[in-house]
């Protein structure tokens, strides 16, 4: 296993629409290993392939607490095939976002289809934190991020700032 460098916004390639996966094998399975934990070094709680520069339909996440065991949940292909008409309010962040946190308002539960680690058919129901990771996750493969949820002013300033802080990192490393 291996940490991969998270991409940052505003990174064209987080644009990217994410394509299907093949089939679920060896290969695959090292990346989704790799994701977990570049996720957990990080920290975070979700991780989409594209955020560490792979355009396949894949996420992982974990939302155990810490003193708690670790249980990565693994998406390969995963579609919302429902939602609530309930909204709920969670206060996002991202990886590929540093230091910045929103509140977004999704629907309170969804339904996910997908296949798990191994390749298996799976199906879960989820609400809270958790249909909000998932809606947050999935997003990214669609070349979403949780500021596009946001007005056009905060989201304009949230990339200013980024590409500032960018700069100076870069500045910084010469």
């Amino acid at each position: 296993m291996a940490i991969r460098p998270i991409i940052t916004a505003p990174d064209s390639r987080l644009k990217v629409i994410s394509e299907p996966v093949e089939r679920v094998d060896d290969a695959l399975r090292t990346l989704m290993d790799d994701m977990v934990e570049t996720m957990y070094a990080a920290p975070g709680i979700g991780l989409a392939a594209i955020q560490v520069g792979v355009a396949k339909r894949v996420i992982v996440m974990d939302l155990s607490r810490e003193e708690e065991p670790k249980a990565p949940l693994y998406f390969v292909n995963p579609v919302i095939t429902w939602t609530s008409k309930e909204l709920a309010l969670y206060e996002e962040g991202c990886l590929s976002v540093p230091e910045f946190y929103e509140d977004v308002e999704r629907p309170a539960r969804c339904r996910v289809e997908f296949l798990d680690y191994h390749g298996k058919a799976q199906a879960l129901d989820a609400e809270g934190l958790l249909a909000t990771c998932i809606q947050h996750e999935m997003d990214h493969l669609q070349g979403i991020l949780f500021i596009d949820h946001l007005s056009r002013l905060k989201r304009d300033m949230m990339l200013r700032k980024l590409s500032k802080s960018k700069k100076r990192q870069a500045e910084a490393a010469e």
